[in-house]
């Protein structure tokens, strides 16, 4: 068998769409809300509580607003295109398995490896700053953590280990590792507080807000704005993470598509709500700090609504940690459940019917991240694979309308080609606004999976195997 035909092997849709009920081990315990309280989780969080800050002081100014509108236009369109195949093929992976029925078991291969560290380094930079939250909490209650305990090393004098971020980090993967029901409800009812919190903040700061602070609106030109959109952007994509939950949901062809385009719509009106109260009841070129909204309110004589809003914080970034873990041990589980990996990592917990061993290894490698970096390291390179997934996803949906325009679909993306061209160019228009140093890291993660793909994957596929046993079969009847 040729190079290029074990790379562009693929399942397909029919196939997967017959196993999905065929395949066992999980639980299906997960209903519509349950699901886009997974996607909020995802979505809601670091882009609030950390980085409207952050990239407003450094990068885009007032018109962060403007930042977050580019990251969900591209957001948008892909979103559309993951309801289509959320749909059609109900099973837990996401993009990697998008890819693979569509584009073959190389592409498919390649968006999993990228997204196993995206979604671990994106839990790390939300448990970074779940501990500035943290911290600014104890400290206004006369409890300031031991300065080596504050923070990774070099990120202040005398910081060792962020020793906050790295116990939620455990926390939350003993609870995905041990039972999804008991996970799910906890999701759901921090998200609740999160959703409160972040309609308090709009409320709380609209009648401190002073329209001249939105001047200069765009103090780092238009590029500042698209840099920022890029840096942003990872905190507009999360419900990609509810779809990789497929095979514990109860309705998954029903409910997924709902789930993806609820959590969006609600997502993004808080947002642009968010940045625009922000920047208006201070200077944007104060907000560059780990707890920038805590930072806001404390600055404008509203230190008992930043105490309010730190609870509400910890609570609501605690669901984007949940939400990551929970994705990136599912893509796990699915690349070792495919052959790409080592079957040992997809073995189900026999009581507690989760992907155990994923969740526990890719938590063990977000506390390290979050303990041993800072923030401004980790979120360089967390968009890169993720806006390379959105034109995977964005692409396939186009192939596979062509290739196969009769499919029953239960959600069908409007407008094809078009809005999957919209999430094409917009992605590889943020993809140009990243870092260089995010090129050569990324580059570097893809080098390492090329290497694993052609020593491991490539041979010990699912589909290889299938196909090495079927041509053994005919040669032993002839």
């Amino acid at each position: 068998m040729s190079l290029w035909t074990d790379m562009t092997r693929r399942k397909s849709v029919a196939a997967m769409q017959q196993e999905t009920g065929e395949r066992s081990g999980l639980r299906r315990v997960l209903g519509l809300w349950q699901l886009t309280a997974i996607g909020l989780g995802g979505i809601i969080g670091v882009g609030i509580f950390v980085l409207t800050g952050t990239v407003a002081a450094t990068q885009a100014g007032p018109a962060v607003v403007l930042s977050f509108l580019l990251a969900g236009i591209a957001s948008g369109a892909a979103a559309l295109c993951y309801a289509e195949f959320s749909g059609l093929i109900p099973v837990s992976g996401s993009a990697y398995t998008y890819g693979y029925a569509v584009l073959g078991e190389f592409a498919g291969w390649i968006i999993g490896w990228d997204l196993l560290l995206e979604y671990a380094l994106i839990a790390a930079v939300v448990a970074v700053g779940w501990s500035g939250y943290v911290q600014a909490l104890l400290d206004a209650m006369g409890l300031p953590l031991p300065v080596w305990a504050q923070g990774a090393y070099g990120s202040a004098p005398g910081r060792l280990f962020n020793l906050p971020a790295v116990v939620i980090s455990l926390l939350i993967t003993t609870l995905l590792a041990t039972r999804m029901q008991w996970g799910a409800r906890f999701n759901t009812a921090i998200v609740a507080i999160k959703i409160a919190a972040a309609a308090g903040i709009v409320i709380a700061g609209a009648a401190y807000v002073k329209p001249e602070r939105w001047h200069p609106f765009m103090p780092f030109g238009v590029h500042g704005v698209v840099t920022g959109a890029a840096v942003v952007f990872f905190a507009v994509f999360g419900y990609d993470m509810l779809t990789t939950a497929a095979e514990e949901s109860r309705n998954p062809q029903r409910d997924l598509p709902r789930a993806v385009l609820l959590s969006l719509g609600i997502a993004m009106a808080l947002y642009f709500a968010i940045c625009l109260v922000l920047t208006g009841i201070v200077p944007y070129t104060t907000l560059n700090t780990p707890a920038p909204v805590a930072g806001a309110f404390t600055a404008i004589g509203l230190p008992q609504v930043m105490v309010a809003i730190s609870l509400a914080s910890i609570c609501g970034i605690t669901s984007v940690i949940f939400a990551n873990l929970l994705a990136g041990a599912r893509i796990w589980f699915a690349l070792s459940r495919d052959g790409l990996l080592p079957g040992w990592f997809a073995k189900v917990h026999p009581r507690w019917h989760t992907p155990h061993r994923t969740t526990l290894l890719l938590g063990a490698v977000t506390a390290i991240a979050s303990g041993m970096f800072p923030l401004d390291e980790l979120a360089k390179l967390v968009n890169i694979g993720v806006l390379c997934a959105f034109i995977v996803i964005c692409t396939a949906v186009a192939v596979l309308r062509r290739r196969h325009p009769d499919m029953t679909r239960p959600f069908r993306t409007p407008l094809v080609p078009l809005v999957p061209l919209i999430g094409v160019g917009f992605s590889c228009w943020l993809i140009w606004g990243l870092p260089t140093i995010t090129y050569w890291r990324f580059t570097l993660w893809l080098l390492l999976g090329l290497l694993v793909y052609f020593a491991y994957g490539r041979h010990h596929s699912r589909l290889s195997t299938s196909v090495e046993s079927a041509a053994s079969v005919h040669e032993s009847a002839s």
